[in-house]
């Protein structure tokens, strides 16, 4: 039986992505990895994640789940949402400063003060439903409209939208990578387990994928 880890660092709402992973593949093993044994022996991993980067980085110090996380997002399909998409860049401005696994070119930001189109103010975080349009074609879009809505909760942002791994792009109140994919990894800003029937459409893209073709 196919297996998935969902990587608990003791950050992130864990149960909301497992009940996706079940929803739309029952015959799927979800392991709960909190160690390096359980990251190392899954068949694809999920890093997912909200907080600070900064008790994220510290908590992947421990016991070797660092090198267990970097060899996965190396070798075999790899998921990162929200935090777990922040982590994969190079340096993240939060807390004064913190550098990633730098498994993804480009630094992470702090949105500022910013306005829509008609002058009104924008709140951070970014909460809610929000456009990803789709910078290029990839596996995991497989079934969901170029221009999805999906939700997203975060005070920080990938400045990465011209990169060539950058597959999304979200305005609010400026353009920001909202989706990355390098090889076997595919990231997300936004949170596919709480984005309805586009969300599970990518969660089960995923669960298919082998990590090397651009078709599921």
């Amino acid at each position: 039986m196919a297996s998935v880890a969902v990587l608990d660092y003791g950050m992130g709402n864990l149960r909301s992505v497992v009940k996706a992973l079940e929803h739309v593949s029952p015959k799927t093993r979800v392991v709960i990895a909190d160690d390096a044994r359980s990251v190392a022996a899954a068949d694809r991993v999920i890093f997912p994640g909200q907080g600070a980067i900064k008790g994220c980085m510290e908590a992947l110090g421990f016991e070797g789940l660092r090198e267990a996380v970097t060899h996965a997002a190396r070798q075999r399909p790899f998921l990162g949402i929200c935090l777990g998409l922040q982590a994969l860049y190079d340096e993240s401005d939060e807390g004064g400063g913190v550098v990633g696994l730098g498994l993804l070119k480009g630094r992470v930001r702090l949105f500022g003060s910013m306005s829509d189109a008609s002058g009104s103010p924008l709140k951070v975080p970014h909460m809610g439903w929000n456009q990803v349009k789709q910078a290029r074609p990839h596996a995991l879009w497989a079934g969901i409209e170029k221009d999805a809505r999906f939700y997203f909760v975060h005070s920080y942002y990938a400045d990465a939208v011209t990169a060539p791994e950058t597959v999304g792009v979200t305005d609010y109140g400026l353009p920001f990578t909202s989706a990355a994919a390098y090889e076997n990894i595919f990231a997300t800003q936004f949170h596919p387990e709480k984005s309805q029937r586009a969300g599970l459409q990518l969660l089960a893209n995923f669960l298919n994928w082998d990590g090397r073709s651009d078709r599921c």
